[in-house]
């Protein structure tokens, strides 16, 4: 349930798995956050300002039903005050993750995001108090005052959430706990990023490489089979020492998650969380059902895998090198946003011309630096200036994807906000990763395309495989992961870091094929789970799943000249967060994610990709 503006306006980061490489790059771009504050002390002054402003929301409550200017000018000023939130901890929340070293960096994100708490709780009335004005009255305001529409969505959402909003009182007991029962995201990313010494290991080159998130996520794939596994047993072993640290952290979030599925009176945590998106609990079981039913096509995946890598019995460690070796030359920045736009031709001129305007401005914080935070994301929330993009990008093609991937989110971003007001402008991951996923299809089929040998093409095939690997079947596994550990713990199960491996393990040996001899996983592999920052973000890692499989439902029909497909497609992205994720997809554009079809291109695609490079071998 909402029971604040801010989570109804505030645009979700979007974020993907890859982690920084520390060079030097000549092509380096950062961001300039000028725009958002001239300095520090305006943002100070700032802070200020809705620090004030924040503590005089008070002086609203009881005053929502008088009538609709009463109405209307409530909104409105919590509205500005949350936009005005919004960018004070967008601000310094760029500023932490580009060092997360800097204690002053840290301290400043600590008050931002005090800040955001004390607002929660300062309009944790709100809900309560639509309530009690009632559904009929509320729509009589709204139909009496036109420039109500813009509060519309929010209000009637609010109404929708009655079963699940308690008294004033407890709302506000609840706000001021939400900083407290977050916590544990912020324990993980501190040892993930700054405290865990990470070991060093010398390669069969004699190359040290520390094997930090970075350089696992670099030599994983090594082409050198010995390597790969000593890397997986190092530091895999690594983050098995702080197994049951790890533990208690996952133990709290998934606790903390609970116990507000309980309190609001939700049959479970995942009811919970599909709620506040309008999601239908179908969507999250078609998904689960459908993946399961195509394991032996993964199998198959997997096996072919084995064959181009020359390895009869495939481990864990083999799953991420290329299946060929070719040298595809360099993607350094500028190559990579050239490529990019040539790939999303089929967008139209619409969606160009946005891409354009935010590759030629300062939007983006590129490359790899000490301190910095691992992966890459958008971050479109503050709403009157533009999307932010944060990179990692290490000059290769998957750096290359990276980025069409994440300016597929600030091309969304400034879509919804073109079209919408800041009110409903905010949307929903659900619609979200699709508009990132479908782009690094584009991309695929156009390094596909464009590709100078039979070799180069097997490289660009393999890795539109293992997006697919990635995308749909590990995070749907993911999921499964996560629904495990909500539901222990509404069983009344204590969870362990030795417990959470073990569930974690069962769920990686099940989708891999190890009992059918397809792919070996070893136990100490299993405390992959501490290592995934998702499963901190409530029930998140499905909509990757979902997003990829909606995209390729898009793309299979407009890469084949669908123009009213592709029109649909922005439609949806144009809509923003003006309603629920789920009915935007079905009206905007007829695609309904409950539905078994919905599934069958992913699965297509998949299967022509393979078909492609068995006809090449």
């Amino acid at each position: 349930m909402r029971s604040s503006l801010s989570a109804c306006y505030l645009v979700a980061l979007v974020f993907m798995l890859a982690t920084p490489v520390f060079a030097q790059p000549s092509t380096a771009v950062v961001w300039d956050l000028t725009e958002i504050y001239s300095d520090e002390a305006a943002w100070e002054r700032g802070m200020a300002e809705a620090q004030a402003e924040v503590d005089g929301l008070s002086a609203l409550s009881g005053t929502l039903g008088a009538s609709p200017d009463s109405l209307r000018a409530a909104m409105s000023q919590m509205s500005a005050l949350n936009k005005e939130v919004a960018r004070l901890y967008v601000y310094t929340s760029l500023i932490y993750d580009s060092d997360q070293r800097d204690a002053a960096a840290q301290a400043r994100f600590g008050r931002a995001r005090g800040l955001y708490a004390s607002f929660e709780e300062a309009s944790a009335w709100l809900a309560p108090e639509v309530l009690e004005i009632g559904a009929e009255r509320i729509e009589q305001f709204i139909a009496a005052d036109p420039s109500l529409a813009a509060h519309a969505f929010l209000l009637r959402d609010l109404l929708r959430g009655a079963p699940h909003t308690l008294d004033a009182k407890t709302e506000e007991i609840l706000a001021q706990a939400s900083l407290a029962l977050s916590s544990s995201e912020q324990i993980y990313e501190s040892y993930a990023n700054a405290d865990i010494p990470w070991p060093v290991v010398t390669l069969s080159e004699g190359q040290e490489v520390t094997l930090s998130q970075a350089g696992y996520s670099l030599w994983r794939a090594a082409p050198n089979r010995e390597d790969r596994k000593l890397v997986f047993d190092t530091f895999w072993a690594t983050w098995n020492q702080f197994n049951d640290g790890m533990g208690a952290t996952m133990a709290g979030n998934i606790q903390a998650n609970v116990f507000g599925a309980k309190v609001r009176d939700h049959e479970s945590t995942l009811a919970a969380n599909l709620f506040d998106d309008g999601l239908p609990p179908e969507v999250y079981t078609q998904l689960v059902t459908q993946v399961n039913a195509a394991l032996p096509l993964f199998h198959r995946y997997l096996s072919l895998r084995g064959r181009m890598l020359g390895i009869e019995d495939l481990r864990y460690y083999d799953i991420y090198p290329p299946l060929v070796e070719v040298n595809t030359g360099e993607f350094d920045l500028q190559r990579s946003a050239a490529i990019t736009f040539e790939a999303l031709k089929p967008f139209g001129e619409e969606y160009l011309d946005l891409l354009r305007q935010g590759l030629d401005g300062e939007w983006m914080h590129s490359h790899p630096a000490p301190g910095k935070r691992s992966g890459a994301y958008m971050n479109g929330s503050v709403y009157d200036v533009h999307p932010f993009v944060l990179l990692n990008h290490n000059d290769d093609y998957e750096s290359l994807s990276t980025f069409a991937h994440e300016w597929g989110h600030a091309v969304h971003s400034l879509l919804a906000q073109a079209n919408n007001p800041y009110e409903t402008a905010g949307y929903s991951t659900f619609t979200a990763e699709m508009a990132s996923t479908i782009n690094e299809i584009l991309l695929q089929e156009y390094m596909i395309a464009n590709a100078r040998s039979d070799e180069e093409k097997l490289f660009y095939l393999g890795g539109a495989l293992e997006n697919i690997r990635g995308t749909l079947f590990r995070q749907t596994m993911f999921a499964e992961f996560e629904l495990a550990m909500h539901e222990a713990v509404e069983r009344g199960e204590p969870l362990t870091g030795p417990k959470l491996s073990e569930m974690y393990g069962e769920l990686l040996k099940r989708y891999h094929g190890h009992d059918e001899g397809v792919l070996t996983i070893d136990d100490a592999y299993a405390a992959e789970w501490a290592y995934i920052p998702h499963f901190y973000y409530d029930f998140y890692v499905f909509q990757y799943a979902t997003s990829i499989t909606g995209a390729a439902w898009f793309a299979e029909q407009f890469l084949a000249g669908d123009d009213e497909v592709r029109d649909a497609f922005i439609r949806v992205l144009s809509a923003g967060g003006s309603d629920y994720a789920h009915n935007i997809l079905r009206d905007q554009a007829g695609l309904d994610m409950t539905s078994a079809d919905a599934y069958a291109p992913v699965l297509r695609r998949m299967e022509s990709l393979m078909d492609r490079i068995e006809a090449l071998l």
